[in-house]
């Protein structure tokens, strides 16, 4: 099938503000991050702002013409600042001075950036930096009220060294927290009404009244699943068997021990969802005999039967519902997951090869192969669970 790399930020337009500010070479690597994800990004810098990076990286880095002087006549004709507010999905000001905070909060528009996000209708997040004291001030700070009233976002600045010298509030936030909070506020949602699924942690089949056999699963994958469908914002159902790690808030829990138990909740709650993940390690085999005493014989064998085969029974029921599986293989990683895909009839397999180092249980890192129904494969390498969790519902909506 079809292989693509990871692209967080497909068909997004993301519009990056540059202001005039020491920490402006950070958005450098910001801007060529989210061109290798597959934003289309299109810098506006402020006069100040070109006195330490010039235009020309930008537009190397973005293959885009970077836009500086509002009366520019050399290009074709468009009103530029409307142009690029009606384009973007997202602004970013990153960094982002004291001063061009106090003039987008006051409703001056004297430049390209300001008249930009004046015009938009997008969200914007601003990531100031600047030195601690002008943080602090207090009209800087009514500033910022201001405009978190009035639904901007904003990465606030970190502990760190300071262009002055000075050891203090006001370095830049780190990148990937800026990354992070522009994924957050794009995909912000886009589950609304929608109800999922989520099986997770491991089943316990018992052999005595002391005796269970079980799994190494610990729930993390189906924890990290929850905490991005609420994030999407969700109604999750978590139907949950043996944890090393606790739900999130805001789930409607069901606790279960054996694999009959999981699969008689997934039943009873199928009707109301709209995706399944089925996330959880259920037990393939149950003992066929159950001892209701501890077993003392000095020999023991046991005898073992298939336990039902809960996501192939959501397979056949689920209609129009979207229905995730996971294939933890040792060999022939992507031959049994696509047998697995089908089997199942789900919309999605998410493959990993649990010999690979980051990649097996219990641990916050996998390494996935992502299949769809129509056979396109995104191929994730090493990611923490939360982002395949985020990949998981990409693919699907």
């Amino acid at each position: 099938g079809q292989t693509r790399t990871v692209m967080p930020f497909s068909d997004k337009n993301i519009v990056v503000g540059e202001t005039g500010c020491v920490a402006a070479y950070r958005t450098c690597q910001l801007v060529a991050d989210l061109v290798a994800m597959g934003a289309d990004v299109d810098v506006v810098m402020t006069k100040n702002a070109t006195e330490f990076i010039m235009p020309q990286t930008f537009e190397s880095l973005t293959h885009n013409p970077v836009t500086v002087d509002t009366f520019n006549r050399n290009k074709k004709w468009e009103v530029g600042h409307v142009s690029l507010a009606q384009k973007a999905d997202l602004i970013m000001i990153v960094p982002c001075t004291a001063n061009v905070v106090g003039k987008i909060a006051n409703g001056i528009a004297d430049d390209m950036l300001t008249t930009t996000v004046i015009a938009t209708k997008a969200p914007v997040l601003i990531a100031p930096a600047m030195n601690t004291n002008m943080y602090t001030n207090t009209v800087f700070q009514e500033n910022v009220a201001k405009l978190k009233n009035t639904g901007f976002y904003f990465v606030n600045p970190i502990e760190g060294r300071l262009a002055c010298g000075a050891v203090g509030m006001g370095h830049i936030a780190d990148e990937q927290v800026i990354l992070d909070e522009a994924k957050n506020i794009l995909f912000e949602g886009n589950l609304k009404g929608k109800t999922v699924l989520v099986t997770a942690g491991a089943t316990e089949e018992p052999i005595d009244s002391v005796r269970f056999i079980t799994n190494r699963s610990s729930g993390r994958m189906g924890v990290a699943v929850m905490k991005e469908a609420l994030r999407r914002c969700a109604k999750v159902i978590a139907v949950v068997g043996r944890m090393s790690v606790p739900v999130s808030r805001g789930v409607e829990v069901v606790n279960v021990n054996t694999t009959d138990e999981m699969y008689g909740a997934v039943m009873d709650n199928l009707k109301r969802a709209d995706i399944i993940v089925m996330a959880a390690a259920p037990s393939d085999y149950k003992p066929d005999n159950y001892s209701k005493s501890k077993l003392k014989d000095k020999e023991l064998t046991l005898h073992f039967v298939k336990n039902v085969d809960i996501a192939g029974e959501v397979g056949k029921l689920k209609g129009n519902k979207k229905l995730v599986v996971f294939a933890a293989e040792t060999d022939d990683l992507i031959k049994n997951a696509n047998k697995k895909l089908i089997a199942k009839n789900a919309d999605l397999v998410v493959a990993n090869d649990v010999t690979k180092a980051g990649a097996g249980f219990d641990t916050d890192t996998n390494i996935a192969t992502v299949i769809t129904k129509d056979n396109k494969r995104i191929d994730t390498g090493l990611v923490t669970k939360d982002r395949l969790a985020s990949i998981i519902f990409d693919s699907i909506l």
